[in-house]
């Protein structure tokens, strides 16, 4: 039988950092930079990165979406991968794009910044084959997939897989790991009784596991249930999974 030869591994990436990472959750996208580095990547952020139009997109405002975007496109020339900290972004990124920018003089410009586009974790499994060694002590966590990550970027199994690498570290999977926490974006604005119920029911999910952490590789999410856990008194704390992965390898 004939081998393929293997696909080199990377040894430069983007890395867009998204609007709720820079705003709320600095530390997390941090983290992901110097887990990049710790596989030997060189990480390139352009300073001029903002925010990847979604939030007007999903808002039906396409125009502004597109600006939005389209100030994006240039701040990632040539063909090293872009690796996001979101599978939200990263979602709109490569699945939105190209049908935001059809028929747009920049379109072919918008497809080829689209198609490599990758969810952090998603490289690190995938791209980067990462074998991670646990520094940390015993802890029960639980694992928050996003709506996007999941069905638009196709995430499902690449953050347990790498949560299962740490000898130190149980992992409890919610029984309605598929349900959405009720954020949404702008849903939780428009809709704040829905959003208030989906986020319950999640809640109740993550307390069940007796988890000490809840980890979810979307900031958004992350605000909307750290926030109604606090409401609710419950001691679970939340927290993006580059930030744990990086304090359980770091030390």
């Amino acid at each position: 039988m004939d081998h393929q030869p293997a696909t080199p591994k990377p040894t430069r990436v983007y890395y867009f950092g998204t609007c709720l990472v820079d705003l709320f959750f600095p530390d997390a996208g941090m983290a992901g930079i110097e887990l990049l580095q710790a596989q030997g990547l060189t990480v390139v952020f352009p300073q001029g990165q903002s925010c990847c139009g979604q939030p007007a997109y999903n808002s039906g405002y396409r125009a502004e979406a597109l600006k939005v975007a389209r100030a994006q496109l240039d701040l990632f020339p040539g063909d090293d991968p872009i690796v996001v900290p979101s599978g939200s972004c990263a979602g709109m990124m490569k699945k939105h794009w190209p049908d935001l920018f059809h028929g747009e003089p920049d379109e072919a410009k918008a497809v080829q910044v689209a198609s490599r586009v990758w969810e952090l974790t998603q490289f690190l499994v995938q791209a980067l084959e990462v074998r991670l060694t646990d520094k940390g002590e015993p802890v029960r966590v639980t694992w928050h997939a996003s709506c996007h990550a999941q069905r638009e970027m196709g995430v499902v199994d690449e953050p347990k897989a790498l949560l299962r690498q740490l000898a130190n570290v149980e992992l409890v999977e919610l029984a309605r790991e598929k349900e959405c926490c009720g954020f949404g974006g702008t849903f939780a604005v428009r809709h704040p009784e829905i959003s208030a119920a989906m986020v319950g029911d999640k809640v109740a999910d993550i307390a069940g596991t007796g988890a000490a952490r809840v980890v979810s590789g979307d900031c958004g999410c992350l605000l909307n249930i750290t926030g109604a856990l606090e409401a609710g008194r419950q001691p679970v704390q939340g927290q993006h999974i580059a930030q744990f992965l990086k304090e359980r390898t770091h030390g």
